[in-house]
């Protein structure tokens, strides 16, 4: 089986060393990621400038074959798969930092493995809680990632799945949905060095945590399995909506 790997973190992160060695154990494994971080750079694709990809020696990948791509996820699994032929998996991460809830919307890993989706394969994203003190503990974390790996793989017409690590040792695995919360977004002006003001963007989830989401399972100390869809269609509004009448009965201004 041929393996993509990708990220969002840029392709020196260790997180995405730690999951290549993981995949090279399953089958053939090509690493192709950013050469800069890509947080938060959603589904985007490249489209008003050239692309390059560039062959790279990561000594933490020891020795699987990596190539680094000046642009986004997405550039990452349309170039690998285009130029490495009959591709079978996607997987996207270990990104460092939690992509939980309404952060499917923009997390770059997820779009990862969204790409991959997109494009017919299977694509799994995979992250861990970022701290303040020190990188995750990836040594920890490689047994669990094998477990889950090997889990998925086992279970058909799974196109795509967001995997997350809590920050402590996992207690076990959990099949979750995605938590949807409210955020209170703000907007917060600072001062850089030279005196111009600069903003930071935040959001403070207010409501608390439902069972059985994503957010639940971390919180609890378990690995959160979401199987996610490309349909973003409201089946059971369109369904309300098309028995008020046909569309031949609405009027217009």
């Amino acid at each position: 089986m041929r393996i993509l790997v990708t990220n969002d973190d840029g392709i020196y992160s260790p997180g995405i060393a730690a999951l290549a060695q993981v995949a090279s154990r399953l089958g053939e494994v090509r690493v192709v990621a950013p050469d800069v971080e890509m947080s938060s750079a959603s589904a985007s694709i490249t489209a008003s400038r050239p692309v390059t990809y560039k062959r790279t020696r990561v000594p933490a990948l020891d020795g699987i074959e990596a190539y680094r791509v000046n642009g986004t996820p997405g550039d990452c699994v349309m170039l690998g798969t285009t130029l490495w032929e009959n591709v079978e998996l996607v997987l996207s991460g270990v990104n460092i930092g939690s992509n939980l809830g309404n952060a499917i919307w923009h997390s770059g890993t997820l779009a990862g493995a969204k790409q991959a989706a997109l494009l017919g394969l299977r694509g799994i994203a995979f992250s861990v809680p970022a701290t303040d003190r020190e990188e995750p503990r990836f040594d920890v974390l490689r047994p669990w990632a094998a477990t889950v790996l090997g889990m998925l793989l086992e279970v058909p017409d799974l196109p795509l799945v967001n995997v997350n690590f809590p920050a402590v040792p996992p207690r076990g695995t959990a099949w979750t949905r995605q938590s949807v919360r409210h955020y209170d977004g703000r907007t917060v002006p600072a001062k850089d060095p030279m005196g111009r003001t600069h903003y930071w963007f935040t959001v403070v989830p207010v409501e608390s945590t439902e069972e059985g989401t994503d957010r639940w399972a971390i919180e609890q100390g378990y690995v959160s399995m979401t199987p996610l869809t490309l349909d973003l269609t409201e089946h059971r509004a369109l369904e309300r909506v098309r028995k008020l009448g046909s569309w031949q009965k609405l009027k217009f201004a």
